[in-house]
């Protein structure tokens, strides 16, 4: 298993056009959802995310209303200062400000909302659950691949499981 974030940029970003490729081939064939389920749940088990937190770091983070009325909650606010505060608009729509080092939230490797985090942040990296089928969840991996460690080993997995040929 790969966890070097470094490793983990190079090697999918080296490996983006074909895990697009599998992507692709995966809508082709049929294949058992529950197995790549299983797959993704044991290498995330063996992956502890406060050590990498490079989720936090890279992506952005979509939040909704009930995302941000719960932000505004947990933190004491009123739901106008938290938007203020916390997000902005961007194209992807509302999202939550990020500073140098990632997203605002993010205090050394761990999420100082944990317990209130976004629907988003709590399925990430949306492997094993999410909304829709895995199939339609897999549109965002070869991206994800580039950064995050369980997504990579996960996909190189799926490959080896489905006899996928690069």
């Amino acid at each position: 298993m790969v966890t070097d974030l470094v490793q983990i940029k190079r090697y999918g970003e080296k490996q983006r056009e074909e895990n697009m490729r599998f992507r692709a081939w995966l809508k082709r064939h049929n294949f058992v959802e529950r197995r790549f389920k299983a797959i993704a749940q044991e290498i995330e088990e063996q992956v502890d995310c406060t050590q990498c937190a490079n989720c936090c770091r890279v992506a952005t983070t979509q939040i909704n209303d009930r995302d941000a009325a719960r932000l505004a909650r947990y933190l004491g606010v009123k739901l106008p200062d938290f938007l203020k505060q916390y997000t902005e608009e961007s194209a992807e729509g509302r999202i939550l400000k990020r500073t140098r080092d990632g997203c605002v939230f993010l205090d050394g490797n761990v999420c100082s909302v944990y317990e209130a985090r976004p629907g988003t942040c709590e399925m990430f990296p949306h492997l094993i659950k999410g909304n829709g089928s895995l199939l339609s969840r897999m549109w965002h991996m070869p991206d994800r691949a580039v950064y995050c460690p369980i997504v990579y080993n996960t996909l190189e997995q799926f490959k080896a499981e489905t006899g996928f040929t690069k």
